[in-house]
């Protein structure tokens, strides 16, 4: 490596991990105010607190790690550019991608460091972080006189091959409305549907209310209802209990890839269309989620190597330029998926939107300029 790449890349990692290292700090202090009374109510030892936040920090690190990065190239050049010493690179006959390379070098670890630690450490983290939440420090609402929100678009993989989508749950009176389960067979043939306007927890088994069931004969391919039932009420052979529906809800920033495809095998033959959209466009979004931390590099380097002024003024305007390209990035990235989601593109072009513009309007403006 060369001396200039050792120098460049020294100042890139120091800033990058304090800037990691305060953000961290301040959502850790947020969110302690926030829970504030909830661990004086709940006499919430130091362990339990400690082991709380300690896995939050892989979901700290993937969220922050984008601006974070982008701040630190940013400051790392403009300050080189504040000091005439990018003047004097150029001078020695380096162009645009040599005098960058270890930034973007850097970028790309980065990205996939925050896959890794994205497959391999959030979803566990995630699951320890809520359980830990759930039993040890969150104070149950009622206890406060206040009631539990309302759970809307209720959907996961349940007992029997059943998959449940289901409109609003109310904790407060375990009641369902809005229900649809779609059971299959091993081979995820469909074997029976179940539509119903309401239910009800009786404190042994549910009573749905205005209940169609309708039967399949899986070994006939594409064949018609081999039956159909109605019901008034009926009192349904369901084990999940209340407490497995908000246990079993299935959270997708805690699932993997492999997770994640899984889940959308178990959906593709339920004729649940748009729910399988939006898992394929939160599938293509985990993939293309690292891949910020380079492409926003890319397309702010030319900016902290064109901008030029004293040595304060470029310090805050690196900062600003990081706060705007970042902003604009999420912003970009929000209204793809939200398009994908609402069918307007298909799935993987809403993920793909964003990180593909972005990086055609990065080499524009480098080959424009330099």
């Amino acid at each position: 490596m060369r001396i200039l790449d050792r120098y460049i890349l020294k100042s890139i990692l120091v800033i990058f991990a304090g800037t990691v290292f305060t953000f961290a700090f301040l959502f850790v202090l947020i969110d302690m105010f926030g829970n504030l009374q909830d661990f004086i109510e709940k006499s919430v030892g130091l362990n339990v607190i400690l082991q709380y936040y300690i896995t939050f920090l892989p979901s700290i690190i993937v969220q922050t790690s984008t601006m974070a990065c982008l701040i630190s190239v940013l400051y790392t050049y403009s300050s080189l550019n504040a000091h005439n010493e990018i003047i004097a690179i150029r001078a020695s006959g380096m162009n645009f991608w040599q005098i960058t390379r270890p930034a973007l070098v850097f970028a790309l670890f980065v990205s996939a460091m925050v896959f890794l630690v994205n497959e391999r450490f959030v979803p566990q983290s995630s699951m320890v972080n809520q359980e830990i939440r759930d039993t040890q420090i969150k104070v149950v609402p009622s206890q406060k006189g206040k009631g539990v929100p309302v759970i809307h678009n209720l959907t996961f993989y349940g007992l029997k091959n059943r998959l449940f989508f289901i409109d609003t749950f109310d904790p407060n009176t375990n009641e369902l409305t809005g229900i649809t389960i779609i059971g299959h067979d091993r081979n995820q043939n469909l074997v029976e549907k179940i539509v119903a306007l309401k239910g009800k927890w009786t404190g042994i088994a549910w009573k749905f209310f205005n209940c169609q069931i309708t039967s399949y004969n899986n070994a006939l391919p594409n064949a018609p209802p081999s039956g159909i039932r109605v019901s008034a009420e009926k009192l349904m052979d369901i084990k999940e209990t209340p407490k497995d529906f908000l246990r079993q809800r299935m959270d997708l920033s805690s699932m993997n890839l492999r997770q994640l495809h899984a889940y959308i095998k178990r959906f593709s033959g339920s004729g649940a269309i748009k729910t399988v959209n939006n898992l394929r466009v939160d599938m293509h979004q985990k993939i293309t989620f690292p891949l910020r931390n380079f492409i926003i590099v890319l397309i702010g380097l030319p900016f902290a190597l064109m901008s030029v002024g004293k040595r304060r003024a470029m310090t805050f305007t690196s900062i600003a330029i990081a706060l705007v390209i970042g902003f604009l990035y999420y912003v970009s990235d929000a209204v793809g998926l939200a398009l994908s989601k609402g069918g307007a593109l298909l799935p993987w072009e809403g993920a793909w939107l964003t990180p593909i513009l972005f990086t055609l309007l990065a080499l524009f403006i480098i080959f424009r300029n330099f």
